[in-house]
């Protein structure tokens, strides 16, 4: 018996950094959910929320001191 199995292609940078921002806005559409679920990686997404969070943190750190200074 010959099983083919599809594999998914695998996410670009793009497409990661995308779903990471989409997700922190809480904004998605069923069919982008469901093209992320199958193509990215668990870890993939962890590492992206890290660096959006930090990116964001360090956002508003550099907002807050050049409308404090």
């Amino acid at each position: 018996m010959n099983k083919q199995t599809a594999k998914p292609a695998k996410a670009s940078v793009i497409q990661i950094a995308k779903a990471v921002m989409f997700a922190f806005m809480g904004i998605r559409k069923k069919s982008d959910l469901e093209h992320d679920a199958a193509t990215l990686t668990p870890a993939q997404v962890i590492v992206g929320g890290i660096i959006g969070a930090v990116l964001f943190v360090l956002g508003v750190i550099l907002i807050v001191r050049l409308v404090v200074s």
